[in-house]
């Protein structure tokens, strides 16, 4: 027998009436736990059940590393233009425009100025959520431009990557980055700044390739995934199987290309005792 029976037939709600649970209330990880938004941001966007670090932008990690999240920002109104004039499913420079709108940014990078663990600090952050978090002129000049003001104010500078990689919507110009910024930090390096960087999910293409690995530490978030290209690609060009975890921050430390990886709750307090240990303080 039915647990219940309907009386009456063709009882229809309207889509208006109709209620949905509202959309942002929980977060389901990659290993199929759910989690309470709430319980989340006060975690460090970190899940309790399965320790996974959710993507998080420039805002979240200045909250976290600078002293009660206080900091200036510099070169806020840096912004690119379209000097190609590129065009593929549409034109750049409306998917520039539709990328600000949308996350309320200049472009994929902020570099922030203030204290973590009473130490000043310079901290340049990418946003994945602008347009994948890729490397066009205007992050290279920022990260150029967050160097020299080390340089001048003698302050750490540390850089957190968050990117797929070049932004081909800027073709060459893009490339000229890795070049940039590289050489901006081997000026720090001369100047014995120190330049720590911070590899978080994902870091790939030529931010790999340029400032992404060029730290005196290179240290990253547990499961990262951070490479040239991506697990796929390199698949098929050498036409052979990947290890497991291949490209994951855990197999990059045990290779050699990491320093250490860090647990969020950690970083600032990892970041600053590193400080201490090479400023001898």
């Amino acid at each position: 027998m039915a647990w219940f029976k309907r009386t009456e037939k063709g009882i229809q709600t309207s889509t208006e009436e109709k209620k949905d649970t509202p959309q942002g209330l929980w977060y389901k990880t990659p290993t199929g736990k759910i989690v309470d938004t709430e319980e989340l941001a006060e975690n460090v966007y970190v899940s309790p059940e399965d320790d996974y670090h959710v993507r998080i932008g420039s805002k979240e990690y200045f909250e976290l590393l600078f002293d009660d999240g206080k900091f200036n920002e510099i070169e806020k109104q840096l912004a690119s233009k379209d000097p190609l004039k590129f065009v593929d499913t549409k034109k750049y420079k409306d998917r520039l425009q539709a990328a600000q709108k949308k996350t309320g940014l200049k472009d994929a990078i902020r570099v922030g100025v203030g204290k973590s663990g009473g130490h000043n600090l310079v901290i340049a952050c990418m946003d994945f959520g602008f347009i994948g978090g890729s490397m066009g002129s205007v992050v290279g000049e920022k990260i150029a431009r967050a160097a020299d003001y080390s340089l001048k104010h003698k302050t750490p500078l540390l850089v957190i990557s968050k990117s797929g990689g070049a932004r081909m919507m800027e073709a060459a110009l893009s490339l000229m980055q890795m070049a940039k910024t590289s050489t901006k930090l081997a000026q720090l390096d001369d100047a014995k700044i120190p330049y720590i960087s911070l590899c978080t999910d994902p870091t790939t293409g030529g931010t790999t390739a340029s400032f992404a690995m060029l730290g005196d530490i290179n240290i990253a978030e547990p499961g990262a995934l951070i490479g040239f290209a991506g697990p796929r690609v390199v698949k098929d060009t050498t036409g052979k199987d990947l290890p497991e975890g291949f490209q994951t921050s855990e197999f990059l430390k045990e290779h050699g290309f990491l320093d250490f990886i860090v647990h969020r709750k950690e970083l600032k307090d990892k970041i600053n005792l590193y400080l201490n240990l090479i400023l001898n303080r």
